[in-house]
């Protein structure tokens, strides 16, 4: 088995973060309650479009995350990139609470690597956030390098989210 599969399904073994990933799924589940818990579920997991929304809302962030990396490498791109990286900021709220939307009927094995998944992009976004301070405060080079942290980062995450939908199926019969 290759090294990546074997990395992406041992996550699916740590049961250390079966506490908080119940919690939050927990949490969830409740917001789901009543009426308008409902419809915000139906919203944010994209039923009004007939296809899940996270999948598509993560592009904006990893796409103005990626092309401001591009940018920092191109002499006078630096002020482009910085606004790439608050546009990034910007749009990974909604990515993110399109993803918590999807973990309330997930199971155990599932929930880990979601929370993992979490974790590493929750990572990232703390790192974009550093590095747009530092762009704004003059220190581009200190901003390069958390930029780079964070598309690090960001690409563990997408590793993982692409094990939790393609490898575990999360999800993947609700479009029928």
């Amino acid at each position: 088995m290759a090294l990546i599969r074997r990395l992406l399904g041992a996550v699916e073994e740590q049961d250390r973060v079966d506490g908080p990933a119940r919690a939050v799924q927990g949490a969830v589940q409740e917001a789901r309650r009543g009426p308008a818990g409902v419809r915000v579920a139906e919203v944010l997991r994209g039923s009004w479009l007939g296809h899940p929304a996270h999948p598509l809302l993560v592009q904006l962030p990893i796409g103005a995350w990626l092309s401001a990396a591009v940018l920092d490498m191109v002499p006078g791109g630096q002020d482009a990139a910085r606004r790439l990286v608050g546009v990034g900021l910007l749009a990974a709220p909604a990515a993110a609470a399109a993803g918590l939307a999807e973990t309330s009927d997930l199971d155990v094995r599932q929930r880990r690597v979601a929370a993992v998944h979490a974790l590493a992009n929750g990572t990232a976004v703390l790192c974009y956030l550093g590095s747009y301070a530092c762009r704004r405060a003059g220190r581009a080079r200190a901003g390069r390098g958390l930029a780079l942290l964070g598309l690090t980062a960001v690409a563990a995450g997408g590793a993982l989210g692409g094990h939790l939908a393609y490898s575990q199926g999360a999800g993947v019969h609700r479009w029928k």
